[in-house]
């Protein structure tokens, strides 16, 4: 299923969704011009679990290591990996940045890839492949969504054999599903102890994301309830 776009116009200009989309193209652009050199520049700016649980010991440098748990946000493994993540994103990035602010939601949004980053560090602590993407980050942000825009509708593009069918799903539902999917596959994948795609980050990026906007929601309540 590929969401088109959302019923759910944002209130305020998404300028720190617009950024992080920037920053992010800036960042494959420097990519390409590394030539032969970007499998290296990956694993220098990259997430390494192997080498985070290093720094533990101080075989490696911590602050260097914790540091490319935020580089790596902005790295991505090819055009697809970039439109992809961007594409979530857009939709869902501006709702969420109307809610948060734009202070908090970047805090949000770093917060989320750092909580996904050490969380596959934890299912994957010897693999010395470099993790790359957005994937986590964003996680957070479709988890906050869900949470506070559960009844928003979402265009959806489902394909079904050789056809294309386009469906309004409830955000909730369009998420549930996958959450779902992201599940069973990291479930699938557990102990595999290979490299691809980093279904923990996504399970942990969407959990943080949908705990942190509750609390944040629970406490707009209570401030309200106190300067009632």
């Amino acid at each position: 299923m590929i969401p088109l776009r959302d019923d759910n116009p944002a209130s305020n200009s998404p300028v720190v969704t617009r950024a992080l989309i920037g920053l992010n193209v800036l960042a494959f652009v420097i990519e390409l011009m590394q030539g032969e050199g970007l499998n290296e520049f990956l694993r220098e700016w990259g997430v390494v679990p192997g080498r985070m649980f290093a720094s533990l010991s101080d075989i490696t440098s911590a602050p260097t290591e914790l540091l490319t748990v935020f580089t790596s946000l902005f790295l991505h493994g090819g055009w697809l990996h970039l439109l992809g993540n961007m594409w979530y994103l857009w939709i869902f990035g501006d709702n969420v940045e109307d809610r948060l602010g734009h202070g908090r939601f970047l805090a949000f949004y770093l917060a989320s890839g750092f909580v996904a980053a050490l969380v596959h560090c934890a299912f994957m602590p010897g693999s010395a492949v470099p993790t790359v993407g957005a994937s986590g980050a964003i996680a957070g942000v479709l988890g906050a969504y869900a949470l506070a825009f559960p009844r928003a509708r979402v265009l959806t593009l489902i394909p079904i054999i050789f056809f294309f069918q386009i469906v309004a799903i409830p955000a909730l539902v369009l998420l549930g599903i996958w959450f779902l999917f992201q599940f069973i596959s990291g479930t699938l994948s557990f102990g595999s102890g290979s490299g691809g795609v980093a279904w923990w980050a996504h399970i942990a990026g969407f959990v943080f994301g949908f705990v942190a906007m509750g609390l944040f929601a629970r406490k707009q309540r209570t401030q309200g309830v106190q300067s009632a």
